[in-house]
């Protein structure tokens, strides 16, 4: 379906974590009769399975958002489990709620569908155990996603519901990220009881979780009001005028010597006569091998027009920032008519809402 897939680097420390407590702890508990190999390799194979059954929880979460024309830029599988990456925020409650609802349905139907594999083979413990475990996962997934607090599915539904009935987006995502942060107050304040109770490692994995969800309401609310506060304002606003540009002859080596590495700039225009040639970036510069620095021109290491993302002044700000977001890249031209108007960054961004934070407006 076009959506990319990654693994955090936290995601292999989790699995190798799974796999250690599932043969050293679960299997050897719950299946006494397996030999130690075969809890082992149960324990690889279970572990697998659970990853592929939140990435199927997260894909639940992504065709539903493509299906509602929402774009989804990746997924990514981390040490709590995933995150599906959309292009935008939903338009309307519905499709939030959607949304929302799909992952915790797909983990259901996965925990009924394991649920059956362990009620056929009770007497085959080799298939039996990991059944019965994945049906328990997969079900604890579902029912901890549905805790109505941000940025959990259980949050997004509890926000479709307010947003539904007070026709107000801001208002909604305030309500579900401050019961999100009262959820993950609620974690850490469990994990420090728990811990008091002699059980170490339990409590303070209560209390990671209730500092991943802290972290991630405060931030999901930050990004809302940012959000909120770019809306309507149009690129040409906020973009520079002063754009750096080189002539398409000059040499790479010259670019780093004079304006690299004197002046500090990352990103260069080509132009003739006022219309824009085509860009070149620090990033394409260090792709080139150094001993060609002096024979090659910047019109040969260019991103060409043609291929260029470029924006136009009427933009709207949340529109531009998502180009950039969705193509990864730092800065865009501005660009009418074929004509250089001038270039927006994300650090331009930043200081304007920095600016209007400290105005108060």
């Amino acid at each position: 379906m076009g959506i990319p897939i990654g693994l955090h680097t936290s995601w292999f420390i989790f699995f190798l974590f799974l796999v250690w407590s599932l043969a050293i702890g679960y299997f050897p508990r719950e299946f006494p009769q397996l030999p130690v190999v075969n809890n082992i390799i149960l324990a690889v194979v279970t572990s697998v399975f659970f990853f592929v059954s939140v990435l199927a929880h997260e894909l639940g979460h992504s065709i539903v958002a493509i299906r509602n024309n929402i774009p989804v830029r990746g997924i990514t599988l981390f040490i709590f489990g995933g995150v599906a990456q959309i292009g935008h925020e939903p338009r309307s409650a519905g499709e939030e709620l959607r949304i929302a609802i799909a992952g915790p349905a797909v983990s259901i139907a996965l925990a009924a569908f394991f649920g059956g594999i362990w009620i056929i083979t009770q007497r085959l413990p080799l298939l039996a155990a990991p059944s019965v475990y994945l049906m328990r996962i997969n079900l604890i997934l579902a029912i901890f996603n549905m805790i109505p607090g941000f940025p959990l599915d259980g949050g997004r539904v509890l926000r479709a519901i307010v947003w539904r009935y007070t026709n107000n987006f801001k208002r909604a995502t305030q309500i579900a990220s401050f019961t999100g942060q009262l959820i993950a107050f609620g974690f850490i304040g469990y994990g420090v009881f728990v811990i008091f109770q002699g059980d170490l490692m339990n409590g303070l994995w209560m209390i990671f979780i209730g500092w991943f969800l802290l972290n991630a309401a405060a931030s999901a609310y930050s990004q809302m009001n940012m959000r909120q506060t770019i809306t309507g304002i149009k690129v040409s606003q906020v973009m520079s005028r002063e754009c750096s540009e080189v002539p398409r002859l000059v040499s790479i080596n010259q670019i780093v010597e004079n304006n690299i590495l004197q002046g500090g700039q990352r990103c260069f225009f080509i132009c003739d006569q006022g219309k824009l040639n085509g860009i070149i970036t620090l990033r394409d510069i260090t792709k080139l091998p150094r001993t060609k620095w002096r024979f090659t021109t910047a019109e040969q290491v260019m991103i060409p027009f043609e291929r260029l993302i470029h924006i136009e002044p009427d933009t709207d700000l949340l529109e531009a920032l998502q180009i950039m977001d969705s193509e990864k890249i730092a800065q865009i031209p501005v660009v009418q008519d074929g004509i250089l108007l001038g270039t927006l960054t994300r650090e331009q961004i930043i200081h304007y809402l920095r600016l209007r934070s400290e105005l108060g407006v």
